[in-house]
């Protein structure tokens, strides 16, 4: 198990400990909030200090809302605000090469030297909240208004701090501030969920990684490669995001905080509605609450509109998730793929009626889901167009060879997910058994660990 891994596990182990070695739930508040900013600041001190600002605009800006009779600008005020940082260090950069390469069409010159800002830990997800939070107290004009502290431990809860869930205030908030005492129930709930993270991540993502990395980083990659690289990803993405959701799940729980589930076997998913209630759930819910509906939805009056309100939603989805021009064109195909299956009467909770359809249905939305990783995992546009404007099938030969194994190791990696899917599924309640399971995922762990994990892929976001 890597250095990173056993100082947050012995940091977790001191922070629960500290919290239920004290009663007064005030008390436990402040712990909680300073084990967040240390967990914020271990990497760079400075990130903690974005999060104070965004935590101050939000505390700020919902005060100002539920008491003024202007709420409308000063919402807008304290979202513009929030967003500040977010479009600063992650998109500069983007802006910039886009305009050099805008203005190289017309033959001027414009430096292509970019500021390389580093993310702050969870800047994404923490305006998410922030925002949602806003849009709520704006919503609701409700009295009620919570203290800085609350807020600011919204704001920072550690377990959810990197990469979510994506928290909103009714769920969260009350949790944070009721009284609560120890349980077992704590331990036995939250231990399994921290081990099969880690099993999901040190086992099956990092390992995988390796195999599609080499894929993604050739120049001019075949068919048979660019399958079995993406096919890989598919397992890696959802290994690495749901191990850490079941890592900060299960964090929380041992805290007495239940956090949103954010993965509902999202590769069982039947059509594109079906996929985006099940993967990233409290995305997918943040866009629909706060996006989507306001826009419109699926009530605007045109299909051509209607188009329109999917291409934003799911274009700043896509952008949200990264820098790049790549992740747009992501959240476009997601957003084109959601329209055609709603004008052929297949949107919604639609669901085939019969197990060849089911299977069927299954199949399809499989390689619509695949093909999007694709593009997702794809370096750059550059790199894409490149590739397949000069593909080759690469099915014999030492590609094929090389395809063949990276195939089959990947698989070999991909087994515990299995596992850990059927365990789920037959509903394993026998204390024994998990117990076995657990202690059979921990010799897993320990075998196939890399010394040097990898960092969680939405750290990046």
């Amino acid at each position: 198990m890597s250095l990173t891994s056993l100082i947050y596990l012995g940091f977790l182990a001191c922070v629960v400990a500290l919290y239920w070695l004290v009663s007064r739930t005030r008390l436990r508040s402040w712990i909680l909030l300073l084990a967040s900013y240390s967990f914020c600041a271990y990497v760079h001190p400075w990130f903690a200090g974005i999060l104070f600002y965004s935590t101050l605009v939000v505390y700020g800006g919902a005060r100002s809302i539920g008491r003024s009779a202007r709420p409308t600008l000063y919402l807008g005020v304290a979202t513009t605000a929030l967003l500040a940082p977010l479009v600063a260090f992650k998109y500069l950069d983007l802006l910039g090469s886009t305009t050099g390469w805008f203005l190289g069409l017309f033959g001027a010159e414009m430096s292509s030297a970019t500021l390389g800002l580093v993310i702050p830990i969870g800047l994404s997800f923490y305006t998410l909240q922030g925002i949602g939070y806003l849009v709520d107290v704006y919503r609701t004009r409700s009295a009620r208004q919570e203290g800085l502290l609350s807020v600011a431990l919204f704001m920072a809860f550690f377990p959810r701090l990197a990469a979510g869930p994506i928290e909103r205030r009714d769920h969260l908030l009350p949790q944070l501030q009721a009284s609560r005492s120890w349980d077992w129930s704590h331990l036995e709930e939250g231990l399994p969920l921290i081990v099969v993270g880690l099993l999901k991540k040190l086992v099956v993502a990092d390992n995988i990684a390796m195999y599609v990395d080499r894929i993604f980083l050739l120049q001019q990659p075949s068919v048979w490669l660019l399958v079995v690289g993406s096919l890989g990803f598919t397992v890696q993405i959802l290994a690495d995001f749901s191990g850490y959701t079941d890592i900060a799940r299960g964090s929380a729980r041992l805290l007495g905080i239940d956090l949103f589930e954010n993965f509902r076997s999202p590769y069982r998913a039947v059509s594109p509605s079906d996929f985006w209630r099940r993967w990233h759930i409290s995305l997918s819910t943040w866009i629909r609450d706060y996006l989507y509906i306001p826009l419109g939805g699926s009530r605007v009056p045109s299909r051509a509109r209607f188009l329109l309100v999917l291409l934003v939603a799911m274009g700043l989805s896509g952008l949200w998730h990264g820098s790049g021009w790549t992740f747009l064109l992501w959240g476009f195909y997601h957003a084109v793929l959601l329209f055609a299956y709603h004008v052929s009467g297949r949107g919604g909770r639609w669901r085939p009626k019969t197990r060849i359809g089911m299977s069927l249905a299954w199949a399809l939305m499989m390689g619509f889901t695949v093909a999007g990783w694709f593009l997702f995992r794809s370096p750059s546009v550059s790199w894409l167009v490149r590739s397949l404007s000069h593909l080759t099938w690469g099915f014999s030969g030492a590609e094929w060879v090389a395809g063949a194994g990276y195939l089959g190791m990947m698989l070999f990696f991909a087994l515990p997910l299995v596992m850990v899917w059927v365990a789920d599924t037959l509903y394993l309640r026998a204390r024994w058994i998990r117990g076995l399971c657990l202690g059979a995922a921990i010799v897993l762990i320990v075998l196939f660990a890399q010394d040097a994990a990898q960092d969680f892929i939405y750290f990046r976001f």
